[in-house]
């Protein structure tokens, strides 16, 4: 399996030095894992690189023969403006520091700095060239407005615009290495999104997912990054992490939300840092792992209410993808109802049914506090229950009806937003009524029984007071 290339772009060495451009290089790949390098020791040959190469960051010295360090980063920053470059040069002179800076350097270091802080301003350089590539990649891409990649997405059923808005960003931040951040009510597909961002990473790896909901610290570490021999009672043996099992690939972790303090701090260094202790080591590791996180809190509320890290919240803002809840997109309900027909029929080995039209339009009236995953179960069981040629509504009926005899949540929400607040004088019964009649019949599209169901009354009751509207000449 070949080895996978970090980063996507060329880091290019430039030294007269080679004894210093071999150090350097094996610095970047012990410490960084970095192994798309360009080493190069003529200052001439680096336009003709930067040319037919694609290099996003350069390591420049100042002090070479041929052209000056300080005329190359003129050319470079004028030819090239995409291009990140960190200037390490022997000169310790702050004029000339300041100069490279004005000119276009992202940063300016001594050779004799210590080498950790060098590597820690590398790293950040290839992160700060990532977020720059990526960003000229989604706005090329939503601008584009089509998808190179819509196979990737067959797992998921949608007609809806604000999903291809968000099949576009996934395409555009799949192939990086920073974290992506799903967010969404349960039951609204994050994992099938995970699923789509593998995929196009063409990472070599596989994907694991790993639910970290209700985990205390000691077990987070363990399963994530494994223990050495010793590391507890009864740690007879070593064993590797999820996280040494997803290398190359992609690791999944579900209710971020739920996470301690404690375990947050560890995952914002494997963020930052690519790197974790196993229990009981004191030696890190680096992982190459491209990270995914899910939950469906609102973790900026939760970062509010001080039971989220700020420092990690903002990380995992770097790729943010949100997913709408059903009842946001319901223009989806007839495609999803139509697949999961498909998906129950043939899963049970039952020809699919046809179903009534009024089917779609009920559903359509319903809130759908499970999202994707409620539907697909109420599909899945009123086909298990199916004996006619078409589907009754008995089953869809029983369920929705349940939820909202059941739910309390309907009247709070009500409350909360009282519509009538609004208006200095409130209007008559009678005209009230109208109004939510007619627009419970609209919803309905006419169907009396379901508009009934809606307003919480009996079909005789509304076809009655639908009568004395007619009478009124109000409807």
């Amino acid at each position: 399996m070949a080895e996978e290339t970090y980063p996507s772009f060329g880091v290019l060495l430039v030294d007269d030095e080679k004894a210093w451009l071999r150090s350097l290089s094996l610095s970047l790949e012990r410490n960084l894992g970095i192994n798309n390098i360009v080493q190069c020791n003529d200052s001439r040959e680096v336009m003709t690189i930067l040319d037919s190469s694609n290099i996003g960051l350069v390591l420049l010295d100042l002090t070479m023969p041929h052209i000056p360090g300080e005329k190359l980063l003129e050319t470079i920053t004028a030819d090239f403006p995409d291009v990140t470059v960190l200037v390490i040069s022997g000169m310790n002179q702050i004029e000339t520091a300041v100069n490279c800076i004005k000119k276009g350097a992202y940063n300016y270091f001594v050779k004799t700095i210590e080498e950790e802080r060098l590597i820690q301003f590398i790293r950040h350089a290839i992160q700060l060239q990532e977020l720059k590539q990526h960003n000229r990649e989604i706005t090329n891409r939503l601008l584009s407005g089509h998808l190179e990649s819509p196979a990737s997405f067959s797992e998921i059923v949608t007609n809806h615009p604000k999903l291809h808005s968000i099949f576009q960003y996934v395409e555009a931040v799949a192939k990086t290495s920073q974290p992506v951040l799903i967010t969404g009510e349960s039951g609204t597909g994050k994992e099938l999104i995970a699923q789509s961002i593998h995929k196009l990473s063409n990472r070599n790896g596989k994907l694991l997912c790993v639910n970290i909901a209700g985990l205390d610290d000691n077990i987070f570490s363990d399963t994530l990054f494994g223990h050495v021999k010793g590391a507890y009672t009864g740690a007879e043996a070593p064993r590797k992490g999820i996280i040494e099992e997803a290398e190359g690939g992609t690791l999944l972790l579900d209710e971020i939300g739920d996470l301690s303090m404690q375990s947050q701090v560890k995952l914002l260094r494997l963020l930052q840092e690519g790197e974790y202790f196993p229990l009981g080591s004191d030696k890190p590791k680096r992982s190459k792992t491209r990270i995914i996180l899910a939950t469906h809190k609102d973790l900026k509320q939760e970062q509010k209410e001080n039971r989220f890290r700020k420092d990690l919240y903002y990380r995992l803002c770097t790729h943010h993808i949100h997913l709408p809840a059903l009842r946001e997109r319901k223009d989806d309900i007839p495609v999803l109802l139509e697949h999961f027909l498909m998906l129950a029929s043939e899963e049970l080995g039952k020809k699919k049914p046809s179903y009534p039209r009024e089917l779609s339009v009920l559903l359509s009236t319903y809130h759908f506090p499970g999202n994707i995953r409620e539907l697909k179960s109420m599909v899945f069981n009123a086909v298990s229950l199916h004996q006619s040629k078409i589907l009754s509504l008995k089953t869809f009926i029983e369920a929705t009806q349940a939820d909202v005899l059941n739910d309390q949540s309907n009247v709070i929400l009500w409350e909360d937003r009282n519509p009538y607040q609004q208006f200095e004088t409130l209007p008559k019964l009678t005209h009230s009524n109208f109004l939510l009649i007619k627009e419970a019949m609209h919803r309905s599209e006419g169907n009396q029984s379901i508009a009934a169901r809606m307003l919480g009354i009996s079909q005789p009751a509304l076809s009655k007071r639908l009568k004395q509207i007619n009478k009124q000449e109000m409807y």
